[in-house]
């Protein structure tokens, strides 16, 4: 079934992602029917504590009163339900780390399932990966994954609206397009989901610290001491683009496959370290998983406006990354 692995790098980017298609149709989530579901679905009726018990159903009024504070208009209102958001199947080349193509899919999908879908587009002589997402601005209501931290909920659906809220802005439509398979710009990509961290980081910072600072919640994991995660992944993505660089492809998922042991053996569950994994998370500036210098620039311009408010507006009218040095030189 689908394209052999030889004649892959023959066919074009548009047929390989109609092969795509055809493999993950059977599984893929029937975006249209889940979104109108998702939206009349009465809040009323949906989960409001998470995964701890802690009881967030004000979360919507405490992320806008944060927002009113920092003098952020808030466009559109503040909607967040807890509940499961869908899975991300997620579609990189072999001979490199490139977000090419990512489907969603339904939460409930098995680990066989997932599995048999992963396997059949790796027989294509592509990377895949489902992957597990914390929070989803795509739909209104945003979902929120209840199986987090309370501080980890609360940046989860302050970013999936600023997410929405940049869909109204330059960059953010232009982020909406490339989902759309419309226009599409890995730069573009990195810029919004960077900046939507950047707000988000500082949005559910103000939100914590004004409404859970007595929680007393117990951040970290299990984790082995002594091993530092985000080292760690930044020297194995490091490593792997040396291999892939060379063309070593076989030896980069060789090392690959032994580096997940050993981020697994220090208490950090990575069911499948791969290509795709790097494209997922190399959209991130912020991830260790990531080398874009993007995360850096955004920084770089984040520290030359006093107020959250101005660097929005100006950063979510940036379209490429040279507007983004351009923005920094001239500020």
């Amino acid at each position: 079934m689908g394209i052999p692995s030889k004649a892959a790098s023959a066919v074009t980017a548009y047929e390989l992602k109609d092969e795509i298609n055809k493999i993950a149709e059977p599984y893929s989530l029937k975006v249209p029917g889940w979104e109108l579901k998702n939206f009349l679905q009465p809040l009323i009726n949906g989960q409001s504590k998470n995964n701890q018990g802690v009881d967030l159903s004000d979360l919507d009024s405490q992320i806008e009163s944060v927002l009113k504070d920092k003098g952020i208009n808030i466009i559109p209102r503040v909607r967040v339900r807890l509940e499961r958001p869908p899975l991300l199947l997620v579609v990189s080349p072999r001979n490199k780390i490139e977000y090419f193509d990512r489907i969603l899919l339904p939460p409930d999908l098995s680990l066989s399932q997932v599995e048999s879908l992963e396997n059949q587009l790796d027989g294509l002589n592509l990377s895949s990966l489902v992957v597990e997402l914390g929070g989803i601005g795509a739909a209104y209501p945003a979902l929120v994954s209840p199986d987090m931290t309370v501080r980890a909920v609360i940046d989860a659906a302050a970013e999936e609206w600023s997410h929405q809220d940049l869909a109204f802005r330059p960059l953010g439509y232009l982020y909406l397009l490339d989902s759309l398979g419309v226009s599409q710009n890995p730069d573009v990509i990195t810029m919004n989901e960077t900046l939507a961290g950047l707000m988000a980081g500082e949005i559910g910072k103000k939100v914590y610290e004004k409404y859970y600072k007595n929680l007393g919640e117990q951040q970290g994991t299990n984790a082995g001491r002594g091993f530092d995660f985000d080292q760690e992944m930044r020297l194995t993505r490091k490593n792997v683009d040396v291999f892939l660089a060379q063309g070593d492809i076989t030896g980069a998922e060789q090392y690959m496959n032994e580096r997940c042991l050993v981020f697994n053996g220090n208490g950090y569950y990575i069911r499948k370290l791969n290509q795709a994994y790097f494209a997922f998370h190399g959209i991130y500036g912020q991830d260790p998983g990531a080398v874009s210098p993007i995360y850096d620039a955004m920084q770089k311009l984040r520290a030359k406006y006093p107020a959250l408010s101005k660097f929005v507006e100006e950063a979510s009218k940036l379209t490429s990354y040279e507007d983004l040095q351009r923005a920094i030189a001239n500020h």
